[in-house]
């Protein structure tokens, strides 16, 4: 795995992307970090385009937004389906100076840190040069990621901790990214800084479609670009799929994530 590959790289990543958003709880969520009308909105690493889009239907009338991620094919994807007078969307690696953007009012970066364990502060500093002073930066992340199930065989919850462990260590990837989005905000010296945390996956019961859909693809991409971690499984990584398929499509599991949403506003100097 090549050091600044992202983790979940696939032809299938944007379909993901996409169809696990949804709607109502990206306009929840914005609304809860103050998004208005009006206001020129960047949405940083927009994936298929479908966060920036509701941003900008919430800023209008009026507001302008733009859409940026490293992706030709997710920025491709999402000009094609997303973009309309007001909205556009870039081709940009976040970790570059983003000063050629300009600045503004309400700046969003969801779901993007946890892939970027060493450098994650370096890259809300370098993001938190295209706020406006009194923007609102809003960073929002998942805590303890992919590591809540119970009813897991002890061979299967092994397993999957020894994955995660080893993509700490070898792919920059935290599952402890939300827990640190405060501390962000606050070294950096953001004033009226407020949190919250809520569910993100709340999986009991039937299995819906989108959750199989994320979940199993997450598992089959990543376990796809590691080495063979899959020492309890006689059958190997085929046999270790096939029993968290089995896990997974049970209603008496039951599998959650938390969310961290913190915002804070940029000091007017």
């Amino acid at each position: 795995m090549q050091g600044n590959e992202y983790l979940m790289e696939s032809d299938e990543e944007v379909l993901r992307l996409d169809i696990k958003t949804d709607n109502k709880i990206v306009e929840n969520q914005a609304l809860w970090a103050g998004i208005k009308p009006g206001m020129r909105v960047a949405d940083i690493c927009c994936g298929s385009g479908k966060t920036t889009s509701v941003l900008h239907n919430l800023i209008q009338p009026a507001g302008t937004a733009i859409g940026v991620d490293g992706s030709k094919n997710r920025i491709e994807y999402a000009r094609k389906q997303y973009a309309v007078q007001g909205l556009e969307f870039r081709c940009k690696d976040i970790r570059d100076s983003l000063d050629d953007l300009g600045t503004y009012d309400f700046v969003w970066v969801r779901f993007f840190l946890e892939y970027y364990l060493a450098d994650s502060f370096n890259i809300v500093q370098n993001i938190s040069r295209i706020v406006k002073p009194g923007g609102i930066l809003c960073l929002i992340d998942l805590d303890h990621n992919c590591l809540n199930h119970f009813a897991l065989s002890p061979k299967l919850e092994k397993t999957i901790f020894a994955i995660v462990k080893y993509l700490e260590e070898n792919a920059n990837f935290d599952p402890y990214a939300g827990r640190k989005l405060y501390s962000h905000l606050y070294t950096l010296g953001y004033q009226d800084i407020n949190v919250d945390v809520a569910a993100h996956h709340l999986i009991f019961g039937k299995l819906k479609d989108v959750d199989a859909f994320n979940w199993i693809k997450k598992v089959e991409v990543i376990s796809g670009k590691i080495p063979h971690v899959f020492k309890e499984y006689q059958g190997g990584y085929e046999m270790f799929l096939h029993e968290f398929s089995s896990y997974f499509n049970d209603p008496g599991r039951f599998t959650y994530t938390p969310v961290i949403l913190c915002r804070g506003r940029k000091p007017v100097l």
